[in-house]
């Protein structure tokens, strides 16, 4: 299940990305907004610049610093990335991971 805070924290790394971005960009802030691949609004270099801004603004929402862009996220059957609604909820997945081994500790 997608934490509305994530959702947010994605939507307003969209919104810094649109801002820095000189190509005019215009990400629709939707869960099928199509990011990379067919259909999708951004190069491979894009997305690099928007996945740094998902982590940065993960940070700051829940003070835990994650990796989007790892080679688990490159080997899932279905990209993180293909769409904002993937990404939000492989973020949900990191944060809940991170939140149980927290505990365990």
């Amino acid at each position: 299940m997608i934490d509305e805070r994530v959702t947010n924290a994605v939507y307003r790394a969209v919104d810094h990305f649109i801002e820095q971005s000189e190509k005019g960009h215009q990400l629709r802030k939707s869960p099928a907004t199509i990011l990379f691949g067919k259909g999708g609004q951004l190069d491979s270099l894009d997305l690099v610049s928007f996945i740094i801004e998902v982590e940065q603004e993960i940070e700051q929402e829940f003070r835990i610093p994650i990796v989007l862009a790892d080679e688990r996220a490159l080997s899932q059957k279905h990209s993180p990335f293909m769409t904002l609604g993937a990404l939000s909820e492989y973020v949900s997945q990191l944060i809940d991971e991170h939140e149980r081994n927290r505990r365990q500790e």
